[in-house]
């Protein structure tokens, strides 16, 4: 398949959904088994291209103007499972956020108050026909949120060198049943703890989304673009799962000193992608 651009698209990390192809209704489940046949599917760095792609026209296209029939794949105990990228609704939702991730004067810079405006009443005529409308991909820049990691665990880690020109790779995959356990498990222990914050929040929203999907899916949390962030060196002794599944832990025990341990590890770890995200 041709890429509209030979660069890399970094700083964005993933936690996606595979469903089994026996969750999607006809013909959109008879779509996905013909496009799991094929040997060109495009990658998460093709998904990228293709969005950046579009901030180019002036004025610049602001969510696609028809839903993606991509997906990833993914081959689970034998079951063809599919991650359809629905960057249509995705562009809408993240169009959404913007006003919290940049200044006024930046975001109409990018794209002007016209194009917002009109995707904003494109996105509620859509909602209007599709209410149960859901994302099988979250996306997050210049961070993977701490309760993304309470869904694995770290011997579910897979970390591959770079090679051969490809760059290295960190992910986690884990069965539905299982990711829908540890939220369980990690919200039990943060209330009785820590009451609540940021992380019993995200931790609620993330196990709400959860529960829209097939409970024989797979949950994978991939670092993309995130590892040309990291620090040189880093990525290979990256352990967050770990750290977060102490710290956790730790809190669950009373053990006040482990849980701070825990989480310095990962303040420390992560603060060379704080000070380059600064930076730009």
């Amino acid at each position: 398949m041709p890429k509209v651009s030979s660069v890399v698209v970094p700083y964005a990390a993933y936690l996606r959904v595979y469903e089994p192809l026996v969750a999607f209704p006809e013909p959109e489940r008879g779509h996905w088994q013909r496009y799991a046949r094929r040997a060109d599917r495009p990658s998460y760095q093709d998904e990228l291209r293709r969005s950046l792609a579009d901030l180019l026209p002036t004025p610049p296209v602001a969510v696609p103007v028809h839903e993606s029939a991509d997906a990833f794949v993914a081959e689970v105990d034998g079951v063809v499972c599919v991650c359809p990228w629905r960057t249509r609704l995705r562009g809408w939702l993240a169009l959404g956020a913007l006003g919290d991730e940049l200044p006024p004067p930046v975001l109409d810079a990018v794209l002007p108050p016209l194009v917002r405006d009109q995707a904003a009443q494109d996105y509620e005529r859509w909602l209007a026909r599709n209410p149960d409308a859901r994302p099988w991909i979250r996306s997050a820049t210049w961070q993977v949120p701490l309760n993304w990691f309470v869904l694995v665990a770290d011997e579910e880690r897979r970390y591959d060198a770079a090679r051969d020109g490809a760059p290295p790779m960190l992910r986690y995959r884990t069965p539905m049943v299982q990711a829908r356990r540890r939220v369980a498990r990690g919200l039990r222990t943060l209330r009785d703890t820590v009451s609540e914050g940021p992380l019993v929040d995200g931790l609620l929203d993330v196990g709400r989304w959860l529960e829209e999907f097939h409970p024989r899916s797979m949950v994978e949390l991939d670092y993309g673009g995130l590892v040309h962030a990291l620090p040189a060196g880093a990525l290979e002794e990256d352990h967050s799962a770990a750290d977060v599944a102490a710290g956790v832990e730790a809190l669950g025990r009373g053990d006040g000193a482990a849980a701070g341990a825990a989480y310095a590890r990962l303040v420390e770890r992560w603060r060379g992608v704080r000070n380059r995200r600064s930076a730009n």
